[in-house]
């Protein structure tokens, strides 16, 4: 994209590919699953424009960000210490103290911790899909989700190691990154094995009208380089990210919010969720 500027900077014990443009007050922008920074572009330049100065990176195992082979290198801990040594790097707290955040699913979660255990360092953030959901010492995320939706969902399905990166090999990283994007069905997502997407997978995927086919060809291809283990770990954390913020039982998120989510959203028809 014209004018984006694209460095490598070394933060938390790793390599982070960012994409940024303009001057003015950061925005930091927080990509979800399966995504990149890329999923930013028109943000970062109508930011710019606007006198921000707007960043994207490739979160940690994601593009051109270094993606360490442990599962338990992706904690919400790692992530959001990725993000404040991103912000020493970029923007010293002596010269920029608080940041603008805007997260969207995976990205979401991150600056909903971000907030939650460095709220020193954001101004406000905007969110999209995935609200706040505060630490509950009765519900274990991944045996609550199986209970609800069975051995088949997709949060479930995600969490042995291998399994999913196996069986998307066999349709094609490329092509199962361009399913899960094109998810619109307000409904949970399930991928049984044998018949991941519930359709014939020799059939053109239905792209989305805000995903063009030069669009969709880019995920796939950096997918299909990467591949996809470094982003399947971030499920693999979701037990041992709730064990981790035991500490913040009952506290609430103090910086200016705001939060917005699509009625087709599969997040949107999980239990609760709508109340």
């Amino acid at each position: 994209m014209e004018g984006i500027q694209h460095k490598t900077v070394s933060v938390n014990g790793i390599n982070m590919h960012i994409a940024e443009k303009g001057e003015g007050p950061l925005i930091l922008f927080l990509h979800g699953f399966p995504e990149l920074w890329y999923s930013w572009r028109n943000q970062i330049n109508g930011l710019a424009a606007l006198g921000y100065r707007a960043l994207a990176p490739d979160l940690r195992g994601y593009g051109g960000t270094d993606a360490p082979d442990s599962v338990a290198d992706y904690t919400c801990c790692h992530l959001v210490g990725d993000l404040i040594a991103l912000l020493d790097t970029v923007a010293p707290q002596e010269k920029e103290d608080k940041v603008f955040v805007v997260g969207h699913d995976w990205g979401a979660i991150i600056a909903w911790y971000l907030c939650l255990f460095r709220p020193d360092r954001v101004k406000a953030l905007f969110n999209l899909s995935v609200p706040f959901i505060p630490y509950d010492p009765r519900f274990k995320p991944v045996e609550t989700w199986k209970a609800f939706y069975g051995k088949d969902h997709y949060i479930v399905r995600f969490q042995e190691p291998g399994v999913m990166e196996a069986e998307f090999a066999e349709i094609g990283v490329g092509r199962a990154v361009l399913e899960l994007l094109s998810y619109r069905v307000p409904d949970p997502l399930y991928l049984p094995k044998g018949n991941l997407f519930g359709h014939p997978l020799d059939s053109p995927v239905n792209l989305p009208p805000w995903l063009s086919e030069k669009d969709a060809d880019y995920y796939a291809t950096q997918f299909q380089i990467t591949g996809i283990t470094g982003a399947l770990n971030y499920y693999r954390n979701f037990d041992r990210n709730w064990e981790l913020s035991a500490p913040w039982w009952k506290s609430q998120i103090k910086v200016p919010v705001k939060f917005a989510m699509g009625d087709l959203d599969l997040v949107y028809t999980m239990p609760g969720m709508k109340d």
